[in-house]
């Protein structure tokens, strides 16, 4: 039997039982959707916090005194030293720290109340700093200025705000040139930040920017103490250099009884390759739960093909009686069940890019090409692995067994 008469006849058979042939695509449609979409919703997470991170400048890094920084654990010999404009002066040293372009010093009043006649609000974060965290962190503005260093040398009771701060104190108003209260203490707005989202921990927009002469004469005082310094190198490729030239000057100062660092510095390139481990990690456990989805739908084909070799007995006694050989009915069967593997292949595919137009928990999926020749190679496999039970049985059976079946 030729390949054509082989395909013609896995045609027929197919819609010979429309509704139970569709049932069985549908099972194969599901499983390739359901790769491709859950790959894309993992990719999409993946370049939504590469974004943000990348957002927050990949030569930025964040140093915090103490034993205990983003879930690292303190040392049993640990010594608290409060990081200070000391520290500053001597990491902004272009001779011993050639890698470092600019240091920001940062403190961080806690319980800070903002009000606007009626209108209060707890900010999420209150930071005082200097003009030169707005270009390491990459804080921009979308309406007037971030803090200057003529704000700072004056000790200008001025504010940079974000657009969560904007909401809850202005509503639609314009805030450039109100005024605000901070613990009771009167700003001006000077600026408003651009938008940066949520960070998966807080809303990046409820913020207020003071500088950080002005913080230290109304909300922290003048201890000299500084909650983390925020250092940028002078490039990506530079940051490995900048740790380290940040490490040999901070060490001798702050250092624990056994001599290692009481120091914590964290580099968003670091932060980005730890993330991106993670989601490489989460995107492949979406796509094995999504895989179970084709091995149902494999164990269908052969269900329906089970049931397909039973119902043809005596159509397979009288094909051989009359001839056919093990390989006709074995070609025959296996074409049917690859038939109906790749018809819910291509429906499946076609659901998954449909599927990966549309945001799913928030998240805008991203469809990888790899993932939809990925799905639709293996639901292609998937229907011809199950498939050869059915038809090796088929083919197995002899024509005197088949015409006696009743």
């Amino acid at each position: 039997m030729s390949a054509l008469e082989a395909v013609r006849m896995a045609v027929q058979g197919v819609l010979a039982n429309r509704l139970r042939s569709l049932l069985t695509l549908l099972g194969i449609t599901i499983g390739v959707a359901s790769v491709i979409i859950l790959v894309a919703v993992g990719r999409g997470s993946a370049v939504a916090v590469q974004t943000q991170i990348e957002g927050l400048g990949t030569n930025m890094m964040t140093i915090q005194a103490g034993g205990r920084f983003f879930g690292r654990a303190a040392s049993s010999s640990s010594t608290f030293t409060f990081l200070t404009m000391k520290d500053v002066q001597a990491l902004s040293d272009k001779t011993i720290a050639p890698d470092i372009k600019s240091v920001s010093p940062v403190v961080s009043p806690s319980s800070v109340t903002a009000t606007h006649g009626v209108a209060t609000e707890t900010p999420g974060q209150v930071i005082g700093t200097t003009a030169s965290y707005a270009e390491a962190r990459k804080e921009s503005v979308v309406e007037g200025t971030f803090i200057t260093a003529a704000n700072e040398s004056t000790h200008a009771r001025v504010a940079v705000i974000g657009p969560t701060v904007v909401q809850n104190l202005f509503g639609s108003a314009d805030p450039l040139g109100q005024t605000i209260q901070l613990n009771g203490a009167s700003y001006q707005v000077e600026g408003v930040l651009k938008s940066k989202g949520s960070n998966g921990i807080q809303d990046q927009d409820d913020i207020v920017i003071v500088p950080l002469t002005t913080a230290q004469d109304f909300l922290v005082g003048h201890s000299g103490q500084l909650n983390q310094i925020v250092i940028q190198a002078t490039s990506a490729n530079a940051v490995n250099n900048a740790n380290a030239e940040a490490t040999a000057i901070l060490t001798p100062t702050h250092s624990n009884t056994d001599g290692t660092a009481a120091f914590s510095i964290l580099s968003q390139s670091s932060l980005l390759q730890t993330t991106s481990a993670s989601n490489h990690t989460f995107t492949v456990l979406l796509a094995a739960v999504a895989a179970i989805s084709l091995l149902v739908g494999g164990i269908g084909v052969m269900n329906i093909m089970l049931v397909t070799v039973t119902e043809r007995t005596r159509e397979i006694g009288i094909r051989k009686a009359i001839g056919a050989r093990k390989t006709d009915i074995l070609g025959q069967f296996l074409t049917e069940a690859v038939l109906l593997s790749i018809l819910g292949g291509v429906t499946g595919v076609v659901a998954g890019l449909v599927g990966g137009r549309f945001r799913i928990v928030g998240v805008q999926p991203v469809v990888e090409s790899y993932s939809v020749f990925l799905a639709f190679g293996v639901g292609v496999t998937v229907g011809l692995f199950f498939g050869i039970y059915p038809a090796n049985r088929a083919a197995a059976l002899t024509p005197i067994e088949a015409l006696r079946y009743e």
